[in-house]
């Protein structure tokens, strides 16, 4: 007997942030359709039938918040069975990484507003979206710790206290800062500049640096193993 089905497939999009005076942040969007009208949720929406994942994810990041995103990985499917009040629907999540400084966000499609909310302070969801949160922000975590995506994070020239804020942020605990430097500088993966900071609100301005990612992936293919 053949089997029916009434499966829907969606994609949802987890996209953080890190602003330095308020730490993590993920991008959430207003919804102007049922279910669950006027709450916060990720972005996302349904496939449609000729594109593939990672074009949806995408397009409804774009089309949903103005954001384009350059760092994007497939974190995890969920699909039982009481998920989405409209019926059978899996989504393939998503989660990604930016600097918000790049970005003007502009709800569109069928979002009324885009903006970030620390990952410590997000209000009620719709769907299941705390739950693939809260997974996406396990596995930033565990996998800051041995690829130096953090970089994604933060401008392209940065002073390295900056740096250490940022793991200290992601990783929510302090961190040895003469250790870290040591291992940072041994693998040899930032490019010292000429340059300082133009305006620090105390102190002496920093020297900037820049993340060297083709000397990371050439130590990458020859073995070396990244961890803080």
């Amino acid at each position: 007997m053949p089997i029916k089905q009434q499966i829907k497939l969606t994609v949802d999009a987890v996209v953080f942030g890190y602003i330095p005076k308020e730490g993590i942040v993920v991008l959430l969007i207003k919804r102007t359709i049922e279910p669950f009208l006027h709450s916060w949720a990720l972005p996302g929406g349904f496939v449609r039938d000729e594109e593939n994942l990672e074009n949806a994810v995408t397009r409804e990041l774009l089309t949903e918040a103005g954001v384009n995103i350059n760092y994007l990985e497939q974190l995890y499917t969920f699909g039982m069975p009481n998920r989405d009040p409209r019926g059978r629907v899996v989504s393939i999540a998503y989660f990604g990484l930016v600097n918000p400084t790049n970005y003007k966000l502009a709800a569109s499609s069928d979002a009324e507003d885009a903006t970030w909310f620390n990952i410590k302070e997000l209000p009620d969801l719709a769907f299941d979206h705390a739950t693939i949160i809260d997974l996406a922000v396990k596995r930033l975590r565990n996998k800051i710790r041995y690829e130096p995506i953090g970089f994604e994070l933060l401008d392209k020239k940065f002073p390295i206290a900056d740096l250490e804020k940022l793991y200290e942020t992601l990783l929510d605990r302090p961190i040895d800062r003469r250790n870290f430097q040591k291992k940072i500088n041994h693998l040899g993966i930032l490019i010292a500049h000429n340059e300082k900071q133009k305006q620090v609100s105390q102190g002496r301005p920093a020297k900037l640096f820049s993340f060297n990612e083709e000397k990371y992936f050439q130590l990458k293919k020859d073995g070396m193993a990244f961890e803080i």
